[in-house]
C-alpha cells in the first residue's frame, strides 16, 4: 500500500500562532519555525504527562519540573523541556527520553495534529512515523491540547478596517445529544487594503438570526474591527440589521449570483437557460432605476408570470441589491459574486463529505480550520481587478478607505 503524504505546514498557521516574530529570522536558530516546533512538542509532552498521572501510574505520584533535552532537527537544534514525575515512571512515546535525533520533526508535529479530527488516523499516522502503538485516550488528550492555540488563533486581533467582508455559511452534519444534526458553519472573508484575503473567523451556530449576527460582528469589533466598508452576504437572515448595528456605516450588498441561483431553484429545468437569459437585463442594467424597470419587465412578461416567485424574491432583497448599481464596472466585478469564499466552500465540502458526519462540534471545527489554513496557502497575489476597485474605493468611502490604506 503506498505511503499517506503527510501535509505541509500552512503559512498562515505559523504567521497566526507566533505572530510578531521578524520573518527574516524565520530559519535562523531560536527563530520563528524553532519556536513553534518547540512549543508544539513541550505541549505534547505535557499533554502525554497529564495523561500518564491520570492512569494508574499517577497513584502517589505527581509532576517533578523538568528536565532539559537537545533535540536535533531538519534545521538545527533547540532545547526541550521534558516533564518529570517524581517516581521517575514516565516514558514519553512522541519524543523518548533518550531520542536526540528527530529529523522532519516539523511536519510530523503539525502533521499529527492536523489528523486530530479522527483518532484512528491519529492513531495509525503515529504507529507509521514512530512505530509506536498509543490508546485513543492519548491521542485525544494531546490533540485537545493543540486545540488550545487554535482557539488563541481564532481570539486574534484583526485589521482596523476591510473594505471587504465576504459572509457566507455552509451546513455540516454533527452528533448533538444521540441524534445527528445540521448545523451551520459560518465563514468571514475580509479583504485588505492591499486586496489581500484573510479568514476572520468561523462560527458555528444551528440557527442563523438577527441575535446570532449580532454577536458576530460585536466579536470582530472587540477584536479590533473598527469600519466595514461593504458586506457581501448571502441571504444571510438577520445579517443587514445585525451589521448597521455595529458598523452603522457599512454597506450591506446581497450577492448577486447567488439571487440568481435562488431564481432558477424556482425554474424547471428545461426553462433555466431562458430564464437566465431575461434575469441579465436586471442585473446588468447602468442603474437601480432602469434595473427596477427592468424588474417589473420580468415580472409583466413570459417567465414573470409563469415564475412569480422569483420576482418576489428579487423584491424582498431589493434594499440589498440596489448599493450595487452604485459602483462603477470594476467594483461590480469585485462584488457581483462570492467567488472568493464559495471557492472555500468548494474544499470545505469535499472535506465534510469525506467525513460524512462528525461526534462533536469541535471536530468539525478543527477539520475546517485546517482546511481553511491550507488554502490561504495560495493567497499569494490580490485579484487583478483590486488595483482598479482600490481607486474606485478611495473615491467612494474617501477617508474610511484611506484609513484602511495607513
Amino acid at each position: 500500500m503506498a505511503r499517506r503524504k503527510e501535509p505541509s505546514i500552512p503559512d498562515a498557521l505559523l504567521d497566526q500562532l507566533l505572530s510578531g516574530a521578524d520573518p527574516k529570522t524565520a530559519f535562523d536558530p531560536g527563530g520563528l519555525l524553532d519556536g513553534l516546533k518547540k512549543a508544539f512538542a513541550e505541549r505534547a509532552l505535557n499533554a502525554e504527562m497529564d495523561h500518564h498521572l491520570a492512569g494508574e501510574n499517577g497513584a502517589g505520584n505527581g509532576r517533578n519540573g523538568y528536565g532539559r533535552k537537545t533535540v536535533t532537527t531538519d534545521s538545527g537544534k533547540f532545547n526541550l523541556a521534558v516533564p518529570r514525575d517524581r517516581q521517575g515512571s514516565f516514558d514519553p512515546q512522541l519524543i523518548a527520553k533518550y531520542q536526540r535525533r528527530f529529523p522532519g520533526f516539523d511536519e510530523k508535529i503539525i502533521s499529527m495534529y492536523a489528523r486530530g479530527m479522527s483518532n484512528r488516523e491519529i492513531v495509525g499516522h503515529l504507529h507509521d512515523l514512530y512505530g509506536v502503538d498509543v490508546s485513543a485516550d492519548l491521542i485525544s488528550v494531546v490533540t485537545d491540547a493543540v486545540l488550545e492555540e487554535v482557539a488563541a488563533w481564532q481570539a486574534r486581533p484583526l485589521e482596523a478596517v476591510y473594505p471587504i467582508v465576504f459572509f457566507d455559511a455552509l451546513r455540516v452534519k454533527i452528533r448533538d445529544e444521540g441524534f445527528v444534526r445540521n448545523k451551520a458553519v459560518h465563514i468571514a472573508l475580509g479583504v485588505r487594503a492591499d486586496g489581500t484575503k484573510e479568514i476572520l473567523g468561523l462560527w458555528l451556530e444551528q440557527n442563523e438570526g438577527a441575535k446570532f449576527w449580532l454577536r458576530v460582528m460585536n466579536e470582530m469589533k472587540h477584536r479590533g474591527v473598527e469600519d466595514v466598508l461593504l458586506a457581501i452576504v448571502d441571504g444571510l437572515k438577520g445579517f443587514p440589521e445585525a451589521i448597521v448595528a455595529v458598523f452603522p456605516e457599512a454597506t450591506v450588498q446581497t450577492c448577486i449570483v447567488h439571487l440568481l441561483r435562488h431564481s432558477l431553484d424556482f425554474t424547471s429545468y428545461k426553462d433555466r437557460k431562458a430564464v437566465a437569459a431575461a434575469l441579465k437585463d436586471i442585473y446588468r442594467a447602468a442603474d437601480a432605476v432602469a434595473a427596477e424597470k427592468a424588474l417589473t419587465a420580468f415580472e409583466e412578461g413570459e417567465w414573470g408570470h409563469r415564475y412569480a416567485a422569483i420576482g418576489q424574491s428579487w423584491r424582498r432583497a431589493w434594499a440589498e441589491v440596489v448599493p450595487f448599481y452604485g459602483f462603477p464596472e470594476e467594483v461590480r466585478r469585485m462584488v457581483y459574486t462570492t467567488n472568493a469564499i464559495e471557492a472555500l466552500n468548494s474544499k470545505l465540502r469535499r472535506a465534510v463529505r469525506a467525513r460524512g458526519h462528525f461526534p462533536t462540534d469541535d471536530a468539525a471545527m478543527k477539520l475546517l480550520f485546517l482546511v481553511l489554513n491550507q488554502s490561504e496557502k495560495e493567497w499569494k497575489m490580490p485579484p487583478r481587478e483590486w488595483a482598479m476597485a482600490k481607486a474606485q474605493f478611495a473615491i467612494l468611502y474617501g477617508e474610511r478607505f484611506t484609513q484602511a490604506m495607513a
